[in-house]
């Protein structure tokens, strides 16, 4: 395998709510749902950096294509991490998640690495860790 991944998917319980969170109240672009005439096929894929794309899906639509059993989602299963140029950008970030609709996890703070970082929860219960890491700072 090549370690080339191409499309993180989330499952969300409304879809409606998390288009909305993620291109209205984070900024991300879409062009929004697609697939409506698809029993099961509704999703919205968001546009990130290197051709990475993130996409929310229902869980019922998730479960259906898996044919696995819808389960209680686990906030600590993993961490999407965005990673940001300045340390006061985390701050802004966390700010604008909030604002959204995101609940604050942990505020921002200094990490035992010399970075900083803070985690929010955007409305499905997805954990975001907001960072910026000296060695890992993208450009602007």
């Amino acid at each position: 395998m090549k370690p080339r991944i191409s499309v993180i998917t989330l499952g969300v319980s409304d879809l409606e709510k998390a288009v909305e969170f993620y291109r209205v109240g984070l900024g991300l672009p879409t062009d929004g749902i697609v697939g409506k005439e698809f029993e099961h096929g509704a999703v919205a894929f968001f546009d990130l950096t290197s051709g990475l794309k993130l996409a929310v899906w229902s869980h019922d639509d998730i479960a259906h294509d898996t044919g696995l059993p819808k389960t209680a989602p686990s906030p600590t299963a993993f961490t999407i991490g965005h990673n940001v140029s300045r340390k006061d950008e985390v701050d802004e970030v966390m700010d604008q998640a909030r604002t959204a609709g995101a609940t604050i996890v942990k505020s921002a703070r200094d990490t035992f690495y010399g970075g900083y970082a803070g985690y929010f929860q955007d409305p499905a219960g997805h954990l975001w860790e907001i960072v910026w890491n000296p060695a890992f700072a993208p450009p602007d």
